[in-house]
């Protein structure tokens, strides 16, 4: 759902601008698709760094697995996962809605991204900079130190392990986490924690494009292949198709 909403905040219009070559949005348009934007990137965040935590206790704590990933824990998590997201975004559209535009009306990218949108106001931005970069390490870096932490547990744990079989198969469960959360966190990181530059706005917007398009198609390609139904799904129908069976 996250990943649905994730595109649906900015591809459409880029279609309708690709298609119609009228590139006008009206700031109510504007500031909705940042919400969106904002609110399924915190949402994938938080459901990322959960997912590490469940990993974790699957790996390092199997025998208490059951009674620590309960229903109603699980349930919990994925409750407030949504909520945390959706105040943060609408906290931050809030902020960004305040700012005057006078100056320039042209966004210099593809959708209306937060980082753009502050750059393009003609207000004092120094104290909402401040608080990006503050909620930025709560809501941003926090949750990737967790994650790498989870990690760097769970990889202690598996080399601990004396059977190489039963080694492959711990790892083979987090694959499809840890390949979401390079594909994830690798292009946001590049295009955020990198130094300005004059040039570099088209790279950026590169870099956004991969993230806004490529990694949610991608996503449910890596968790299918880790699902055994559709493996053999996958098989037969290359039996059919290569063998004629």
């Amino acid at each position: 759902i996250s990943d649905v909403i994730y595109v649906s905040s900015s591809l459409p219009k880029l279609q309708s601008i690709t298609i119609t070559q009228d590139n006008r949005i009206s700031f109510a348009g504007c500031i909705s698709q940042m919400y969106f934007f904002l609110f399924s990137v915190a949402c994938d965040i938080f459901v990322l760094t959960s997912m590490a935590g469940d990993r974790y206790v699957a790996i390092c704590r199997p025998l208490q697995y059951t009674l620590i990933m309960n229903r109603r824990v699980c349930v919990t998590i994925s409750a407030m996962c949504w909520i945390f997201s959706a105040v943060n975004s609408l906290l931050l559209t809030l902020l960004t809605s305040g700012l005057e535009f006078c100056h320039s009306h042209e966004i210099s990218h593809f959708f209306c991204d937060l980082k753009t949108m502050t750059a393009l106001s003609s207000s004092d931005t120094t104290s909402r900079e401040i608080f990006i970069m503050i909620e930025d390490i709560i809501f941003a870096f926090v949750p990737f130190s967790l994650t790498v932490a989870s990690y760097v547990q769970i990889i202690s744990t598996i080399l601990n392990i004396r059977s190489s079989e039963t080694r492959l198969k711990a790892f083979s469960s987090c694959t499809s986490h840890l390949t979401a959360v390079i594909l994830f966190y690798a292009p946001v990181l590049i295009v955020y924690m990198k130094p300005e530059s004059e040039y570099s706005k088209e790279h950026d917007n590169l870099i956004s494009l991969l993230y806004v398009a490529v990694v949610p198609m991608l996503n449910p390609f890596v968790y299918s292949l880790r699902n055994k139904d559709v493996l053999d799904a996958v098989r037969k129908l290359n039996a059919r198709i290569f063998f004629g069976t």
